[in-house]
């Protein structure tokens, strides 16, 4: 159930002590942390009508995590009844409801509540949050709505004059019927190899419209047995060792991909038999054979991919497409193809998200004219200099190639849950990360990138922005990330003692010092 917010619908903005915005895995996450420590004054807002984020978004046929169910699931909310080794999206879409059931936290969200705009207001030292389900302030916020929130519809000419049935894939229509129909699929990244395998058995024709060919490992997806799910259940620290046993085996990656390439040889080697044997067309099998690095580009894994592209009904078209017609596309070389229906699985926009547009720090500037000028930097990717008490979660350069994004989120949870509760514990109003704190951070990252298979592997990828930085991507081992994520160092950071601009507050043990005789905000911050 969603909280109710009546009073929210008056003039006067509704005060909370901490926002959350969006409830998939991290927002969820911190509500759950929040709570277990007796925290009430805090609300969820989100804009779906339920949690799950992603996992409840997209519902596209074939839609399945990459990585091993017992790793893609909170540590402190194991789930011995996932039903295969790596699960589908109805499946994952359930145990984050449950577990948002179990923690009893539905009572702390606002569902169907889109957040227009969050401002810091330097004279209140608040956060000012507009809603469409009425206006909110805050002392702290924590971001949560991640990367994979806003699709990325191409720019293509004339796709918005298309008749047909059109739609993006993580908004899928399901009363759109698309049996018996010619079906084109722009796009061959991770959901899109989903996509394909899924529907091309039903529809009457299928145009698969590729940009770059993608490398695709095997799924080695089965169904756990009954006796399997019984251990899970019953045998004492089972579950928690093969989780532990997926994460070891899914770390060795890191080594090739971000210090030793040559070790990524292996990898590739097992991508190629997959060509080989997924496709018997020799001039098909050129066309999805990759011209870059294994591991450039997000690595995809599919059993059933390649044995969708070598079927009948089915073309991979590599040329460019030139415009979009009203019942047809039309490629660079003039061939043009009759559709009915167009399914765009482009991906999101992650460097360049809309969201970052309605975020306005101290100097009220937007988030996304910030990033725009410098790159998308953070620090430990949960905090941003210029936006203070306001916090990330699936933050700048917090983002894997290899293995489960909710290890990383609960790391960042370590951290942000830490920074709320120091807040409080010193009476702080106003934590802000020092801007050469947060460039030293990211050069040293940007050197570490540098060496990586992602920057030197051959390909342009959504990883890099308009700068050429790699600021999705975490350039080291998680177990890292997690160890300079378990406590908030408030050493990195300016802060204010509550209620008086000019009492800063010392960042090695939270006194307060002496009052200032400046009454510049700017002055009023201290280390």
């Amino acid at each position: 159930m969603s909280l109710p917010v009546t009073d929210t619908d008056a003039v006067a903005a509704r005060y909370v002590d901490t926002i959350i915005i969006g409830s998939g895995f991290a927002g969820l996450g911190a509500a759950i942390k929040l709570s277990q420590q007796g925290s009430t004054d805090f609300l969820v807002l989100e804009r779906g009508s339920d949690v799950g984020g992603t996992w409840r978004d997209n519902t596209y046929p074939g839609a399945a995590c990459d990585v091993p169910s017992h790793l893609y699931s909170y540590s402190f909310a194991l789930n011995p009844d996932w039903t295969r080794s790596f699960s589908r999206q109805p499946e994952i879409q359930k145990y984050i409801e449950s577990v948002a059931r179990q923690y009893r936290v539905y009572d702390r969200h606002v569902f169907d509540c889109h957040v227009e705009s969050a401002r810091w207001n330097t004279a209140t030292s608040q956060w000012d949050i507009v809603t469409t389900r009425g206006n909110f302030t805050a002392k702290k916020v924590v971001s949560a709505v991640g990367a994979l929130c806003e699709p990325n519809l191409p720019d293509i000419a004339g796709i918005t004059d298309f008749q047909g049935e059109i739609f993006h894939s993580a908004r899928w229509n399901h009363d759109a019927s698309l049996e018996g129909k010619r079906v084109a699929v722009i796009g061959t990244g991770a959901s899109a190899i989903q996509i394909v395998p899924a529907i091309a058995p039903t529809v009457a024709h299928l145009d698969v419209y590729q940009r770059t060919a993608p490398w695709v490992l095997p799924r080695f997806d089965r169904e756990y047995t009954r006796i399997e799910k019984l251990a899970f259940k019953y045998l004492p620290g089972y579950q928690r060792l093969s989780r532990t046993g997926i994460y070891a085996a899914r770390e060795t990656q890191v080594v090739g991909l971000t210090r030793v390439p040559k070790l990524m040889k292996a990898f590739e080697f097992i991508a190629r038999r997959q060509i080989a044997k997924g496709i018997r067309d020799t001039e098909l099998r050129r066309k999805v054979t990759p011209n870059f690095r294994i591991g450039c580009k997000r690595m995809l894994i599919s059993n059933n991919y390649y044995p969708a592209l070598d079927r009948p009904n089915v073309d991979l078209v590599t040329d460019g497409i030139r415009e979009v017609r009203a019942h047809s596309i039309v490629t660079a070389d003039g061939t043009e193809r009759e559709i009915d229906a167009l399914v765009v699985a482009t991906g999101f926009h992650v460097t360049d998200s809309p969201t970052f547009q309605g975020i306005f720090g101290k100097d009220g500037r937007s988030l996304a004219e910030v990033f725009d000028e410098r790159g998308q930097q953070g620090y430990k990717g949960a905090t941003v200099a210029g936006f203070p008490n306001l916090f990330f979660l699936v933050g700048p350069n917090t983002g894997l190639g290899h293995t489960s994004m909710v290890f990383m989120i609960e790391s960042q949870l370590n951290y942000v849950i830490d920074a709320l509760n120091t807040i409080d514990k010193h009476d702080l109003g106003v934590v802000e990360v020092r801007r050469e704190v947060q460039d030293e951070f990211n050069a040293d990252l940007q050197t570490k990138l540098n060496k990586t298979v992602w920057l030197n592997g051959g390909c342009a990828s959504w990883y890099l922005d308009k700068h050429g930085n790699n600021t999705t991507l975490w350039p080291d081992f998680t177990f890292e990330f997690r160890r300079i994520t378990r406590n908030f160092d408030l050493e990195a950071y300016d802060a204010l003692a509550a209620g008086d601009v000019t009492r800063p507050v010392s960042a090695v043990d939270g006194t307060p010092t002496p009052a200032t005789t400046d009454n510049d905000d700017e002055k009023a911050i201290s280390r």
